[in-house]
């Protein structure tokens, strides 16, 4: 054989068999797999994901800073025996399963549940982050449909472009027989295919989607649901009933608060929607809610008044009688402005909502339900947004108190005004100047105290300043 004719042959293969790209870091054989860091992520949070202690990892890392770890960076994981490669992070999202996660990783059953510590695969709660190895050279996988009652493998292929012997082979099925009703199956997608919806969702739901994940004490959680026909939606968060609006085509949002005060942990979310027809298809799933990492103001003195049941009952259940409803038009288009827009120092606070309280020599069992800004007696107050005012009058707790109907179940409240300047039933639009900074109600010193109510719950007002809401 000539030496051009060895050359020729070499190039060959190399044109069959296209070079691997490399990787970011290939871990040493028998260290462990590679573990990319999160937002969020300490060394301790780390170690204890993966059930190590902090020295054992720092043993298996010795190039790397203890104290300054960065998104992204690559942390080897040792004793994780027979797991090797890259561990990728994903936020369970709604509809997910323990089944559809496997079939779509293409990952080894025992190998998911080992790096997650799943006991039972009812413990994915979406927003929860789970742990899953990259597979080398794995084919990406879609979902291809869900097997109707009655209906054959064969029919799901073809009404999936695919064919039975794929979705047998890609969802580890033991044969064509073996697919249950109700079962998502995957395979490659289609090469025609646009956006795929396929799910555990019931058929109505042409894609549904609850965030921002995971969802976290005094937050606001957006729930979009776009439709496959038409359908009157209604729901459930945690205790709440979720209000549903249009906001574009076949697509409805509904927004709703977190308590502060929530234990954090997984809770149910249910959709339902109701058919002309009047028949209704539902679907449920528990969502997890984390901590919002609150710290403790220092203990406060006011007027015993101010604390008493008696006094403070009535009057918060005047303003939830107030903010519960869900006004159909929404007011407002863009992020919130700040309130104190006219202020010298409008980023300037005195306490932050969320906050641990504690009212002469009390317990921390209550939270500081809005935003203080600083600044004194007399400072001009403007709507962040348009609105409707729906109160405007003295209270015992909140002193001179104005509420603003924003619509689709958003409220502002401000308190311990010196003067009210806006009447019940007006419409202000966005820096219009409602009232005066004062020093009425329960105060130790005059100050605005700013506070958003979502379909019945306080909020953090700092995420409708940076954030606008629904989200584009």
């Amino acid at each position: 054989m000539t030496r051009r004719t060895i050359l020729l042959f070499l190039l060959s293969l190399l044109l069959i068999i296209p070079p691997k790209p490399a990787a970011a870091q290939t871990p040493t054989p028998g260290s462990g797999p590679i573990y990319i860091v999160q937002e969020g992520d300490t060394l301790w949070s780390i170690a204890l994901r993966f059930n190590i202690t902090v020295d054992e990892l720092i043993a298996a890392n010795p190039d790397i800073n203890p104290n300054l770890l960065s998104v992204g960076q690559e942390l080897v994981i040792p004793g994780l025996e027979g797991i090797q490669g890259i561990l990728r992070t994903e936020t369970i999202a709604l509809g997910d399963t323990f089944r559809g996660l496997m079939r779509r990783t293409q990952a080894d059953v025992d190998i998911l549940q080992r790096l997650n510590h799943l006991v039972s695969p009812t413990e994915l709660y979406v927003g929860a982050s789970f742990i899953i190895p990259e597979r080398e050279n794995a084919t990406p996988l879609t979902p291809r449909g869900v097997l109707a009652p009655g209906e054959s493998l064969l029919e799901l292929a073809v009404r999936a472009e695919s064919d039975p012997w794929a979705l047998t082979r890609f969802n580890d099925l033991e044969g064509t027989w073996a697919a249950i009703p109700g079962d998502v199956l995957y395979a490659p997608a289609s090469e025609n295919e646009g956006e795929n919806t396929v799910g555990t969702l019931p058929p109505v739901f042409a894609s549904a989607e609850v965030g921002p994940l995971p969802l976290k004490q005094g937050g606001t959680a957006e729930i979009r649901v776009r439709l496959a026909q038409p359908a009157t939606l209604s729901g459930l968060l945690v205790d709440k009933p979720l209000h549903f609006f249009p906001l574009q085509g076949d697509t409805y949002v509904a927004l709703q608060g977190v308590h502060a005060m929530l234990e954090p942990g997984p809770y149910p979310m249910r959709l339902e929607a109701t058919l002309e027809d009047g028949s209704t298809q539902a679907f449920e799933q528990m969502v997890l809610v984390v901590s919002g990492n609150y710290p403790k103001d220092p203990p406060l003195i006011v007027d015993p008044e101010t604390i008493d049941p008696s006094v403070t009952e009535p009057e918060e259940e005047l303003i939830r009688s107030l903010v519960e409803a869900a006004t159909p038009t929404r007011w407002w288009e863009d992020i919130f402005a700040s309130p104190a827009s006219l202020y010298p120092e409008q980023n300037c606070f005195t306490s932050r909502y969320g906050n641990r309280r504690s009212y002469n020599g009390g317990p921390y069992d209550r939270f500081h339900t809005g935003l203080d800004f600083c600044g004194g007696e007399g400072l001009p107050i403007t709507a962040p947004a348009p609105g409707i005012v729906v109160f405007a009058g003295p209270l015992t707790v909140r002193g001179n108190a104005t509420i603003i109907d924003h619509g689709w179940g958003v409220y502002s409240g401000f308190w311990h005004q010196s003067e009210i300047r806006v009447q019940v039933g007006e419409q202000v639009e966005t820096g219009q100047v409602i009232g005066l900074v004062g020093g009425t109600g329960r105060v130790t010193g005059a100050h605005l105290h700013w506070e958003i109510w979502v379909n019945g719950v306080q909020v953090d007002p700092m995420d409708w300043l940076e954030e606008k809401f629904p989200h584009d």
